[in-house]
């Protein structure tokens, strides 16, 4: 009996803060304004970059969304509004690297960018592909075939939010072992997408089966919650992980 309550008692491991400059790069945001759902304005992406220096970060990798019906850009718009983006910079004495890429949507569009190679990618040839948040997609190992065989390494954005997977770390394992990289959002682990979504991000981190995280930021208030709950045990557990943002 008192071994049940011992246990039941337990403290939580105490683990040391997670800071975020020991990231060093953010690989996952929406920082150039008017392009999508993300930064409406330049004064807005100056803000968040502003933001993303003070939590200690070196590095952005901003990743417009390319979807074909609803934010239908393409690589030419992207870097246009990233030299854009730049030149304001210039202005500021702001020190912080950004680079763009993109956060692909998967439909039928993205399969003939794959096989001509015009995908814009970062770091390793690292791909950013988002699923539809509600029904499990279709063709899942023809999609990792093409973007493997076109040389991109792909990074499954925000694994923990489609609840098909809800309660199937598994699947993440699966894919990790044939050389698929599992991204995680770091507000997940806050409960900014709901108590499910937080469970399966916990579940993530206590499984270990993460490549990147990312802030996903579409707003400066994305930034200030993440940074009002750095202390939370489930962020500090992911400040324990070997993640690939460092290599960025």
């Amino acid at each position: 009996m008192a071994g049940l309550f011992s246990s039941f008692f337990k403290k939580k491991e105490v683990l040391p803060p997670f800071h975020l400059s020991s990231l060093k790069a953010d690989m996952h945001s929406h920082l150039i304004p008017g392009i999508d759902d993300g930064a409406p304005t330049m004064d807005h992406s100056i803000a968040m970059l502003s933001k993303f220096e003070s939590l200690g970060y070196k590095k952005v990798i901003t990743t417009p969304h390319i979807m074909s019906d609803t934010f239908p850009n393409t690589p030419e718009i992207i870097k246009n509004g990233l030299a854009n983006l730049k030149k304001e910079i210039e202005k500021t004495d702001l020190n912080i690297e950004v680079e763009a890429a993109a956060e692909y949507y998967f439909d039928e569009t993205i399969m003939p960018l794959i096989k001509n190679r015009e995908l814009l990618s970062f770091g390793n040839k690292y791909v950013l592909i988002e699923f539809g948040f509600h029904s499990e997609p279709q063709f899942l190992d023809q999609l990792f075939f093409e973007l493997k065989t076109a040389g991109y390494n792909p990074v499954i954005a925000h694994f923990e939010r489609y609840m098909y997977y809800f309660g199937k770390i598994d699947i993440a394992e699966k894919w990790r072992q044939k050389g698929i990289n599992i991204q995680l959002n770091l507000n997940s682990a806050i409960g900014q997408y709901g108590p499910a979504v937080k469970k399966q991000a916990e579940a993530l981190i206590d499984s270990g089966q993460i490549d990147f995280v990312g802030t996903d930021c579409h707003c400066i208030e994305h930034l200030l919650v993440l940074e009002e709950n750095i202390d939370l045990h489930y962020l500090r557990k992911v400040g324990q992980l070997l993640l690939k943002n460092t290599i960025l």
